[in-house]
Formats: C-alpha cells, sequence, structure tokens
C-alpha cells in the first residue's frame, strides 16, 4: 500500500463512518515505534506506522478509524482526548479500538565483552568496554586483558 492508497482509504472511511469528509492529509511514518498512529492537532494530517501492514489490513482499518476519531472531535471543538467521554462513545459507536495489538521488537542482543585477569585467570563479564590500562583485578591486583 502506497500513500495514495492509505489517503483513498481514510476518505472512504471517514465518508462512510463518520458520514464526514476527511479534508487533510494521511501518510506513512516510519520513525513510529511504539504507536499505531497520531492525530497531529496542528496540522491535522493523520500519521501511520507502516510495520502494521505486516499485522493485516483489518488492523490499519482499526487504527485509521481511532485517529479518525481523534480527528472530527477535534475538528468539531468536542472531547478529543482519550480520557473524554464523547471520545470513548464514538469509538465504540465506529467500532474502532482503543488500543492498537502490539508489535514485539526484535529481541536486541547485547554483546558481552570478556575480560580475564593474567595472574589470577579470574573472568569478567561486562557490557561495556574498559580500558585495561586504568584497572586491575580487584581479586589480586594483576593486570587485566582482552578475552573477547
Amino acid at each position: 500500500m502506497n500513500e495514495r492508497k492509505l489517503q483513498e482509504l481514510t476518505e472512504s472511511l471517514s465518508a462512510e463512518y463518520f458520514r464526514k469528509p476527511f479534508k487533510h492529509k494521511a501518510v506513512f511514518n516510519s520513525r513510529l515505534r511504539t504507536t499505531g498512529g497520531r492525530y497531529l492537532l496542528k496540522s491535522h494530517n493523520i500519521e501511520v506506522n507502516p510495520k502494521y501492514l505486516s499485522q493485516g489490513l483489518d488492523e490499519v482499518i482499526g487504527i485509521i478509524k481511532h485517529e479518525l476519531c481523534h480527528y472530527h472531535l477535534h475538528i468539531e471543538g468536542r472531547g478529543y482526548k482519550h480520557r473524554d467521554p464523547e471520545f470513548r462513545a464514538l469509538l465504540s459507536q465506529v467500532g474502532a479500538p482503543r488500543f492498537c495489538t502490539p508489535i514485539e521488537p526484535p529481541a536486541r542482543t547485547r554483546k558481552i565483552v570478556q575480560y580475564q585477569c593474567t595472574e589470577c585467570r579470574f573472568i569478567y563479564n561486562r557490557r561495556r568496554k574498559m580500558d585495561t590500562s586504568k584497572y586491575v583485578c580487584g581479586k589480586c591486583g594483576g593486570k587485566i586483558k582482552l578475552v573477547s
């Protein structure tokens, strides 16, 4: 799906569920990490996380309907925030989800750096590198060398 199709989908959902036109832009924003989409108060544009396309079109439609609830209530000067009863009522009326399904982030593997004492052979496992010329073994006071 490209941005033109997203714009058309947003306009059609607005007409079908809200009976009101969507007169602004709907775009993909790949910088969104923890949210499925967002409504921008100043420009009235809607941004959608493109990673949710892999979850299926139903998930994207739910995100767009949620953001359209923010959009139409804000344009009308009514309560558009998540805690407002008008917003919650409109969500249930159009069948929009309150939250999107979280996408599992890729597991971050931490690199472990190993150091070893040249005297007592004690092994230190660290997440960060260290300057071996500044530090000595805490057990015997010997020199430390990088193992891996």
